[in-house]
């Protein structure tokens, strides 16, 4: 009798517990599912909103730089490239890159400004922290707060020239953007006091994440400072520099609220960006003023492509 019982109980027992293993097999199934599937759940509104405020409205420039569309007919007329053989043969738009020059100088000079500060104010140094806030709080400042600022204090008798002509240097005294050969430079000046601040942080955040250790061991060696900065600061932050050299290119390209606060792009100031604007909207050539826009996006694209190919990017190693 007990022979017959036990198979009966050991069956009836071993039920449940398939039953458990497969109940359980199943919900480890789904909470692997759910587990892969959570980052594309975060990922998918800012990809959306990336698809429809960044990469439709790309597209849609494309379209429109071969067409005469004004920006207000519904109908738009194909023309090729009539936009694009316009906007590298016409004088007045070919300027606007000479323009660039003196704000991709500027960019050059302010990055090596912020550099030597990021590099000083990364050793030990007094007031440390209140240089740093004063280097970049000219970058929290609204661009067209400081074109104002600067407007006031550049203009005939304005703040620059009350200064120069009460320490006796008159003679320096001129029409800071009011003459042709000057005002690029001015504004170009500007935009180096501007945005020096954020080329400083990068680079003393790029700075700051090189091990100490590694700075320790140098010290230890008998290197100066002048060695360290060669030697392991600056081959540790070189990704830092090609980015900042890339945003010099795009930022002397993308030039607009200072040099329109200040002069609205006379005198020869007029900026790549605000020849655009001028074109679409007063012009009412929304087609060219695409076409003039994909260039600068095709010229920025090249000259990337040309900075990674002539200093590519690679890994250092600090022995």
């Amino acid at each position: 009798m007990s022979t017959t019982v036990t198979p009966a109980r050991a069956t009836d027992a071993g039920q449940p517990r398939t039953g458990a293993a497969r109940a359980g097999s199943g919900g480890t199934r789904k909470a692997g599912w759910r587990r892969r599937a959570t980052p594309y759940a975060f990922l998918l509104v800012p990809v959306v909103l990336l698809l429809v405020f960044t990469y439709w409205p790309v597209v849609n420039m494309f379209a429109y730089s071969v067409t005469d569309w004004d920006g207000l007919d519904k109908d738009r007329q194909f023309v090729g490239l009539d936009n694009y053989v316009t906007t590298l043969t016409e004088p007045d738009n070919l300027q606007v890159f000479l323009v660039s020059l003196y704000y991709f100088a500027a960019s050059l000079v302010q990055m090596a400004l912020a550099l030597y500060f990021a590099v000083i104010l990364s050793f030990r140094t007094r007031l440390k922290n209140m240089w740093k806030g004063i280097l970049f709080f000219p970058y929290l400042i609204n661009g067209v707060a400081i074109g104002m600022i600067f407007l006031n204090f550049l203009k005939p008798d304005g703040g620059l020239d009350s200064v120069l002509t009460a320490v006796g240097f008159e003679s320096f005294v001129r029409q800071w953007t009011g003459d042709p050969a000057l005002v690029n430079i001015t504004l170009a000046s500007v935009a180096v006091w501007r945005y020096m601040g954020l080329n400083f942080v990068m680079f003393l955040g790029a700075i700051q994440s090189i091990p100490p250790q590694t700075l320790e061991a140098a010290q230890l060696d008998g290197a100066n400072r002048w060695q360290e900065v060669r030697h392991i600061i600056l081959p540790s932050i070189r990704p830092i520099v090609g980015l900042q050299f890339v945003l010099a290119i795009s930022g002397a390209l993308a030039m607009f609220e200072v040099p329109y606060v200040m002069t609205a792009g006379g005198n020869g100031s007029e900026t790549f960006v605000i020849r655009t604007i001028w074109t679409a909207f007063e012009r009412n050539m929304v087609g060219l003023a695409s076409a003039m826009a994909v260039i600068m996006l095709v010229i920025v694209l090249i000259l990337t492509w040309i900075q990674r190919a002539i200093v590519p990017q690679r890994d250092v190693e600090i022995s």
